[in-house]
């Protein structure tokens, strides 16, 4: 009960932290340039990691962990960095990319961790704190600047701030839709990750082993559809049909989840649930197309402190719809009942889509 407690709050506030300091790292890398924010960015995390390897108690993971959620917003940052160096009609390709490397960490991050933790627990620590290290050395000798100094913006907290990033947002009804798109989207996803080990363990009787060989898959299967699918039919398709593929058939796939009574079913429905992956490189090729090159940086930021919203509502959302679900008193019982929710919440951002959408045929 306790370890659960602390893992909700450490993922709470990493989630807050996010929203609040997404739009901060993209506006100072609209006045600074992008590579000055990731590598700062990069040290800062790679002392978090020694940090938390030096913890003591848990006031110093939770003080590592506000680090780690404040330096993570550079995420911002490289996604403007990518629609710096890269034409529209390329970008969702570029983000695919983007996309397929978050996922190869998502695969095989977990996993190194727990070998490494088996020897000693604070092992794991050290060896993302060095990573991270050498990551900010590359970047410091290799990566070049992508924002030129005539596309560089003042800084303002009246845009840095949260609400204030978000104004951006509400500049352009067509940039105000596709962000409630981001939104209705990312709360959805949050169903993963909030209910899932829960879910198939009460349902299937899952036990950690089945429970993180099905998570591989999914991630593998991510990595496949942004690292190679995304790429060669970027351009066959679109931003507008990728998005929609991914609307369509990742709802499709989060109600098959809810309603599969066998694992096998679940399995069955990951390739399905897999055509997810056209959303983020759809999203961002239609959002970046949509502001200056000197507001690329905020837009990621007003981005990223969506998903901070996401990241700290979703979780309490549906892990009180599957208690209810489960619960004893409940008239019908429906332990699938938060995919269910995800699924429809998908056919929302379906409508919203299209209302969006049509009125733009010039632009892909």
């Amino acid at each position: 009960g306790r370890a659960s407690y602390f893992f909700g709050v450490f993922g709470a506030v990493w989630a807050l932290m996010q929203f609040i300091f997404s739009p901060i790292m993209g506006a100072l890398s609209d006045r600074f340039g992008r590579r000055r924010v990731i590598l700062i960015s990069c040290l800062g995390l790679g002392l978090d990691y020694i940090l938390m390897a030096l913890a003591p108690n848990l006031l110093w993971l939770f003080i590592g962990r506000i680090l780690s959620g404040i330096t993570a917003a550079s995420f911002a940052t490289a996604g403007a960095y990518i629609a710096d160096v890269t034409p529209p009609e390329k970008r969702a390709a570029s983000y695919g990319l983007f996309g397929a490397a978050w996922g190869i960490g998502f695969v095989f991050g977990p996993g190194l961790g727990g070998l490494l933790g088996e020897s000693w627990l604070r092992l794991p620590f050290w060896v993302a704190g060095g990573l991270t290290l050498v990551n900010a050395a590359y970047g410091f000798f290799v990566l070049p600047e992508s924002l030129s100094e005539e596309n560089r913006s003042k800084f303002s907290w009246k845009r840095a701030n949260p609400l204030g990033a978000l104004k951006l947002l509400r500049s352009h009804p067509e940039l105000l839709g596709l962000a409630s798109v981001l939104l209705i989207y990312q709360l959805a996803h949050q169903v993963l990750q909030s209910v899932f080990v829960l879910y198939a363990g009460y349902r299937y009787n899952w036990g950690p082993e089945k429970v993180g060989t099905t998570l591989m898959v999914v991630g593998i299967f991510g990595i496949l559809m942004q690292g190679f699918i995304v790429r060669r039919t970027a351009p066959m398709l679109g931003e507008r049909r990728m998005l929609f593929i991914a609307l369509v058939f990742g709802g499709l796939g989060y109600l098959i989840y809810g309603v599969a009574n066998t694992g096998w079913l679940f399995w069955a429905a990951i390739p399905v649930f897999s055509l997810v992956g056209f959303f983020n490189p759809a999203i961002q090729g239609l959002m970046t197309r949509r502001v200056s090159p000197r507001e690329q940086g905020q837009l990621q930021g007003a981005n990223s402190s969506l998903m901070g919203i996401a990241g700290m509502v979703g979780p309490l959302i549906f892990t009180a719809v599957f208690s209810a679900a489960i619960s004893p008193t409940a008239a019908v019982q429906i332990p699938g009942a938060p995919f269910l929710l995800a699924g429809g919440l998908h056919l929302l951002a379906i409508v919203v889509a299209l209302a969006v959408l049509k009125k733009t045929q010039s632009i892909p």
